[in-house]
């Protein structure tokens, strides 16, 4: 067995170990209580409504994509994914370690772990060149697409991470109110989009931003300053989505003319 067969068989039997895991973690559950009731517990506003963490049935079926696309006999020298090496197993590891110190609440490690996966998708991200090179149709929904939209999830779920865990710390936001900070997380979360949209063009990863966002909004509707925040942030994200996209097809016509 070569090098990239075995990281093909490797890849997938993380897959479905991570997939398995997460039912799992759920269903027994993993130390008495499932990941919604330990979230439940944090008095934050960076939490969207129950429905928006649906999204998690998506993210399967794209790591199920890609480990059955780069298993193809015919992807085993495809280079583009050969990039990636072990990045995506040891994803699936982190993934794993996470669910495990969050329902045991060792909930510091849970940032570090985090922080980790999400450098992880990143650099996954960048050695894929998402956006920034043109791959056939099958390659981009089995590969480009799953990894975008994971991607966006994490990155929405390390602030709401970080925010879980300045929670249970009690850091009393150097005298800011928590309505004042959701506004800036909000905001951070604007620029970190739009960066990736004005660079790359991603709509997978721009919806998944604003179905969070939209979430946000709906489950704080009680709270008109969180909420309305919510709501003027996905505008502007649904905003930045189309600018970037134009511009990006733009950049891309002039190069190829």
């Amino acid at each position: 067995m070569n090098k990239n067969t075995l990281r093909q068989y490797v890849n997938l039997l993380i897959t479905i170990a991570t997939i398995i895991f997460n039912g799992l973690a759920n269903a027994l559950p993993l130390n008495g209580q499932n990941t919604g009731q330990i979230s439940d517990r944090f008095q934050v506003y960076f939490v969207p409504a129950g429905y928006v963490f649906s999204i998690w049935g998506l993210i399967y079926i794209g790591w199920l994509a890609f480990a059955i696309y780069q298993l193809l006999p015919a992807q085993r020298d495809n280079r583009r994914l050969g990039r990636i090496g072990y990045l995506f197993a040891l994803s699936g590891i982190a993934n794993m370690a996470w669910l495990f110190l969050w329902h045991y609440e060792y909930f510091v490690l849970t940032v570090v772990v985090m922080l980790a996966l999400l450098l992880l998708l990143i650099a996954i991200y960048l050695r894929l060149q998402i956006g920034k090179v043109q791959v056939a149709s099958v390659e981009r929904w089995c590969v480009d697409i799953p990894f975008s939209v994971y991607l966006g999830w994490i990155t929405v779920a390390t602030i709401a991470n970080i925010t879980a865990l300045l929670s249970y710390l009690q850091w009393n936001g150097w005298g800011i109110s928590p309505e004042v900070w959701m506004l800036i997380m909000l905001t951070a979360g604007v620029f970190i989009a739009s960066a990736i949209s004005l660079t790359r063009g991603d709509i997978a990863y721009m919806l998944v931003i604003i179905w969070a966002f939209v979430g946000i909004a709906v489950k704080h509707a009680d709270v008109p300053i969180v909420a309305t925040g919510a709501w003027v942030t996905t505008a502007l994200t649904g905003l930045m989505l189309v600018v970037g996209s134009i511009l990006v097809r733009r950049t891309t016509r002039s190069n190829s003319s």
